[in-house]
């Protein structure tokens, strides 16, 4: 540790005390409860909406989808660096993170109640959108927090936690809006959970405060500017953020149409039924290496081969949807998606945290590596819906998220500063 280090205020300091059991489970929580928000929706009740509002708009199920959940998609692009940057600004009593969190799972609560009453696309449309934007400076807030307080050799078992909690939070979403019985209920049970997830963090834990004489001057061209992590400056932030970005693309990709494709490709009887059993079986095997790939990856303090191989697999698993086009092979498929994908949301997660280059920016340079999660929700429906439509349909379409895939996992190897 340097002496800058040991002279920054508690809120820049470079953390060295580990972190306990229950700060981790509330945060996880907290993480799963903002995934419940998102993947209800996108796992089925915008899908849902989309098919009953396709007749006479002159779209189809699967274009208005993509419309709806790119726009989103572009909203989150700008929400989650510019919330991170306003959280690393703020100098409230109750910290820099915890506002950001309250506010944006009780706004993102309030945003799903107003999507369960879309009546048409556009207003489904600017509901998700405004989803999309709360939800975002919660999620801003709470990936955040962990740069904040996990010294580095704790944050791959502390990313497992957190990436446990997420697949719980996609399948709890998937299974809210299935058992819910309706669009309506559907939306209303993920925004209670939404709302209820993030309490237990926010208060038992103080968040650390940064002072206002800690806080550097304000100008919109320096505010503006700090989204710039420039690639020759930052190499291995530049690098770690375009496999993040394939990887995500990859399983964007798999994901988008997982309901058609049962539906309309399987001829799967119940195709709601089918995405629940297969985000639960993905869930699963997720969670048997999520944690234990983080924890055994602090102990050798390597991050790059866990997510070389899990790319790797993740691919591998894709590829399997194009040419084994079967419910069981969709059944193995989404097993093997979920050991890698496990390995991978761990691991990289704090490979990212290592990378991070300041400690004043860490919830906006955080939010700028995050953009490789959301930029995939806009390419993914620009890249599936004419492939799907007009270019082979979905053997075509698995097939190239496993060639994307797997060009992030070897793209892995240029990061040099970790070992």
């Amino acid at each position: 540790m340097t002496s800058l280090e040991r002279d920054a205020p508690a809120a820049l300091a470079e953390p060295v005390e580990r972190v306990g059991r229950g700060w981790t489970a509330s945060l996880s929580l907290a993480n799963g409860a903002i995934w419940v928000g998102w993947y209800g929706p996108l796992q089925i009740l915008l899908a849902s909406q989309a098919k009953d509002f396709a007749p006479g708009s002159g779209m189809s199920k699967e274009t208005m989808l993509a419309w709806v959940t790119a726009a989103g998609a572009a909203v989150s692009l700008v929400a989650n660096p510019v919330f991170g940057a306003l959280s690393d600004r703020t100098t409230s009593r109750r910290g820099r993170r915890t506002p950001w969190i309250v506010a944006g799972a009780a706004g993102g609560a309030l945003s799903l109640l107003l999507l369960a009453g879309a009546d048409g696309v556009w207003t489904m449309a600017a509901a998700w959108c405004l989803v999309q934007l709360t939800l975002n400076a919660a999620f801003a807030a709470v990936t955040a927090a962990v740069p904040d307080r996990v010294p580095r050799l704790q944050r791959g078992s502390v990313g497992g936690w957190l990436g446990a909690a997420q697949i719980l939070g996609v399948v709890g979403g998937t299974g809210l809006a299935t058992a819910a019985g309706g669009i309506g209920a559907g939306y209303a049970a993920c925004a209670v959970f939404t709302a209820v997830g993030v309490l237990p963090y926010v208060v038992r834990y103080e968040d650390l405060r940064l002072a206002a004489a800690d806080r550097p001057p304000w100008s919109w061209r320096g505010f503006l500017a700090g989204f710039w992590l420039s690639p020759r400056r930052h190499p291995d932030l530049g690098w770690a953020w375009l496999t993040r970005f394939l990887i995500n693309l990859s399983n964007a990709l798999v994901l988008l149409y997982l309901l058609y494709y049962l539906r309309d490709r399987l001829h799967y009887g119940d195709p709601d039924e089918g995405v629940l059993i297969l985000t639960a079986v993905n869930g699963v095997t997720l969670l048997a290496t999520v944690v234990v790939a983080g924890v055994w990856s602090d102990r050798t303090g390597r991050r790059k081969p866990f997510v070389i191989w899990s790319g790797v697999l993740m691919a591998v698993a894709t590829a399997a949807l194009a040419g084994w086009q079967t419910w069981p092979g969709a059944i193995v498929a989404a097993a093997v998606l979920g050991v890698g994908f496990g390995v991978f949301t761990s691991v990289d997660f704090a490979l990212m945290t290592d990378v991070l280059p300041k400690a004043l920016d860490r919830g906006k340079d955080l939010g700028v590596i995050n953009v490789a999660n959301a930029l995939p929700q806009v390419a993914a429906p620009a890249l599936a819906a004419p492939i799907v439509t007009y270019l082979g349909g979905y053997r075509v379409l698995y097939l190239v998220a496993a060639v994307i895939g797997l060009a992030g996992a070897v793209l892995v190897g240029r990061i040099k500063g970790v070992e």
